[in-house]
């Protein structure tokens, strides 16, 4: 797949991401760093338990040697997975070998994002959702309702306004944003939109 986001442009956002955090501590004291260390317990054979692991959005894979120590890589062909039409070659998976350490300021971007997630709108207009990824752990900030600081979900919707200029990135938030609103309304639930506002008018629970 061939971006058309430059190493860069990614440089750029990993540093705007740098300077922002989901809340002014260490979120990990939290649970013991599950989202870091639950699942794959063979960190350095084949057997690696890629469940667990994430995936580099198009282009992101540039930023990396693909020789580092600290993570074990994966190409898989993204026609295997539930990947967009539109993406087609290969999908770059990591997995950290040295949970819950790693050079933060190298930490791949949906290790970021979390717990926010994009989601677009029928009419096509970005929000920010807690993400509803089916994990084999509990997430304090999503279980719990805990308020977000205003600096970390600006800088999300600033970099996913970026990144969704790129069609295949584009492609991918609106496939999951669709699946999402046929699981809600199933459920009959409503997708609640996470602002600036909202989370510090939301009461700490």
């Amino acid at each position: 797949m061939i971006s058309t986001i430059r190493k860069s442009t990614y440089k750029a956002i990993y540093r705007l991401l740098d300077k922002v955090s989901p809340l002014p501590g260490d979120c990990g004291q939290l649970c013991g760093a599950a989202c870091c260390t639950c699942g794959g317990d063979d960190t350095q054979g084949d057997g690696l338990d890629f469940d667990m692991g994430i995936y580099l959005l198009p282009g992101e894979e540039k930023l990396f040697t693909r020789k580092e120590d600290w993570l074990k890589w994966s190409a898989e062909d993204a026609e295997d997975y539930e990947f967009p039409l539109s993406w087609t070659g290969k999908v770059y998976f990591v997995r950290c070998k040295t949970p819950p350490h790693c050079p933060r300021a190298l930490r791949p971007l949906q290790c970021r994002f979390y717990p926010l997630a994009p989601y677009l709108t029928e009419e096509g207009q970005l929000e920010l959702i807690l993400s509803h990824t089916e994990l084999p752990y509990r997430c304090p900030l999503i279980s719990e309702s805990m308020p977000l600081q205003p600096s970390f979900i600006q800088a999300n919707r600033t970099v996913w306004n970026r990144l969704i200029q790129d069609p295949l990135i584009k492609d991918l938030v609106r496939m999951d944003s669709e699946n999402l609103r046929k699981r809600m309304k199933r459920k009959k639930r409503k997708i609640e939109f996470i602002t600036v506002q909202h989370t510090e008018n939301r009461p700490v629970k």
